[in-house]
């Protein structure tokens, strides 16, 4: 490589057309994608990490050659030879902008042993090298230091977060601690403990951090949220994302010799970062995924005990909330969240990283990992403030509870309409997730035997009950009832005029299908056999509007994709008639 040509151009001052089309070899030793959230429509960069073998600094990839990277010709540890490059100066720092390049090879390692051109030599403490393809400013902040001028050293060597990884050894970061975690017991075949995890951050990204049994102990009280340390000497690790919803592959694992220092002039620290979704927007959002929101707490329960299925007490709280797209929205609030929830009615409040959930509609949820601030000073707190105080405490929501709410989850979209013959040559269903469609189909055949099942007559259990000498039993509950409360199940063909396929629906399909609770069903199954089978041929030849999720099931080690229905709507024609006539109109039609 071209060893000293990084320190040669940043220390250029004047535009050498030469020195930029010197052709230098250099290796690209990390790599990340940046985007501007604040201007919309920019396009996205990749700011890099260049080593020269010698040095290494920030660098910013011209956007004309961002396909090189979408398209896997340019690599993190590529080495290139820079046909042509640029120096811009922001806050009277310089910036290496490459404009063309060669990849000439790819190495599996970073080569040599390049120092920070950000830190002045001899600098570097025993404790906290200079990292290994990283640096500690943003492009932006890039401070480039002169040979024959360096600073004074004014403290550790600091790593940034989205440099880590399990290759680095030594390393400082400063980061500031958005979030902390309650202590949580665990049981496991080894033996009992405890943990808690912590969400760092920097100007550079987001880490999670984990402390074990002893280590809990030691650092549990020392970390304190919006409080910031300088880390070192934790273990960097793979990220479970099971655990972790941060935009980061790593996790650093807290140990007994990890050294936390409180950082007592922490300047130029981000505040905490949002992404925010409107709430009418969450429709879009994948289900389970996390997202920012921030929103006004229009109403909140009482704090609710409960056992769960496997025997454990959880205490939740629900609160409903409200922003200026008109929708209202459940968040549920867990442990010990839900306990110290003290916000006064109406609150602003901002939540980070919450997810979102697909139960009676969309709702979200308060992980571990979320944060919640009340009150926040920032833009979209003041003006959401405003809406509220001045109208929005008088207008009628639409709720996402107790319906469906996209194709990507359960509304019906007209738009997105598919032929039943279009469904099976798509193949939906038959990767590793459920997909959801929409379409009108007419009901040829129910299968009425197995049409319904027992169920508990406790509200919101529907377990299925059985007979004994007592009456009917519920395991779940732990109760006796003289009757069941029957509750439909339902598979019927329906067809298009395109194909045919068999649909599984519950007990609210069931109710629209055959006009009639299953309890009114069974009870003429049982004294009229002619009005049950009046019922039965009475649903036939009916058409819907059918929103149905398709995903593969495996039975009796056979795998077929199942449709189930999500959402059904009898034909309203004055709708559908207008419908048609909108499509002769459009651009389709002509």
């Amino acid at each position: 490589m071209t060893a000293g040509s990084l320190m040669k151009l940043l220390n250029s001052q004047e535009e050498d057309e030469q020195l930029w089309t010197a052709g230098h070899v250099i290796q690209i030793v990390s790599m990340k994608k940046v985007t501007n959230p604040g201007r919309e429509g920019q396009m996205e960069r990749y700011r890099l990490i260049i080593s020269d073998g010698a040095y290494y600094t920030q660098a910013m990839l011209a956007t004309q050659l961002n396909h090189m990277v979408d398209e896997d010709r340019l690599r993190k540890l590529d080495v290139v030879k820079v046909d042509k490059l640029t120096c811009n100066t922001v806050q009277n720092k310089r910036l290496i902008i490459l404009l063309a390049l060669t990849v000439l090879k790819h190495c599996d390692q970073k080569l040599g042993d390049p120092q920070n051109m950000d830190v002045p030599p001899g600098a570097e403490s025993s404790t906290t090298s200079p990292p290994p393809g990283s640096s500690s400013h943003t492009p932006a902040q890039s401070t480039i230091v002169k040979a024959e001028k360096p600073p004074a050293p004014t403290g550790p060597v600091v790593y940034p977060i989205e440099g880590l990884s399990p290759y680095s050894s030594k390393w400082t970061i400063k980061a500031r601690v958005t979030q902390k975690s309650a202590i949580k017991e665990y049981s496991t075949p080894k033996g009992e403990g405890r943990l808690f995890n912590v969400t760092l951050m920097d100007e550079s990204g987001e880490i999670r951090a984990t402390g074990f049994n002893q280590v809990v102990t030691e650092f549990y009280d020392r970390l304190q949220e919006g409080k910031v340390y300088y880390i070192s000497k934790a273990r960097v690790n793979l990220a479970k994302k099971k655990f972790s919803p941060l935009n980061n592959e790593y996790e650093l694992g807290l140990e007994r010799n990890t050294e936390i220092v409180e950082c007592t002039d922490p300047t130029e620290m981000p505040v905490i970062k949002y992404n925010f979704v409107e709430l009418a927007a969450l429709e879009n959002v994948q289900k389970d995924a996390t997202c920012d929101v921030i929103a006004v707490v229009k109403e909140a329960s009482d704090c609710q005990e409960f056992t769960s299925k496997t025997g454990r007490p959880l205490t939740k709280r629900e609160l409903q909330l409200v922003d200026r797209s008109g929708v209202q929205i459940r968040l549920t609030l867990w442990g010990q969240q839900a306990e110290q929830y003290a916000e006064p009615p109406q609150a602003v409040i901002a939540f980070k990283a919450v997810r979102v959930n697909e139960y009676n509609g969309r709702s979200l949820s308060m992980l571990g990992s979320s944060m919640m601030t009340s009150n926040p000073d920032i833009p979209e707190a003041h003006v959401l403030r405003g809406w509220y105080d001045a109208t929005g405490s008088d207008q009628t929501f639409k709720s996402y509870s107790g319906s469906a709410t996209s194709s990507g989850s359960g509304s019906f979209r007209r738009e997105e309409l598919r032929t039943l013959e279009n469904v099976k040559e798509s193949q939906l269903g038959m990767g590793d997730k459920q997909e959801y469609f929409s379409c009108r189909a007419t009901i040829l055949h129910v299968k009425h035997d197995n049409l319904s099942y027992p169920a508990c007559q406790t509200e919101n259990c529907n377990k299925k009950v059985v007979e004994t000498h007592e009456g009917w039993r519920c395991e779940k509950c732990d109760r006796s009832f003289e009757r069941p409360d029957y509750r439909f199940i339902v598979s019927m063909s329906v067809a298009d005029y395109t194909s045919q396929a068999w649909l599984q629906g519950f007990n609210d399909v069931g109710t629209v299908v055959f006009g009639m609770t299953a309890n009114e069903l069974i009870s003429f199954k049982e004294n009229d056999e002619s009005k049950y089978n009046a019922a039965i041929h009475k649903a036939l030849a009916a058409s819907y509007n059918f929103t149905c999720r398709a995903k593969q099931d495996t039975y009796n080690d056979q795998t077929r994709v199942r449709y189930g229905i999500q959402k059904i709507i009898p034909l309203n024609y004055r709708e559908e008639a207008y419908a048609l006539l909108d499509l002769l109109k459009s651009d389709w039609a002509k």
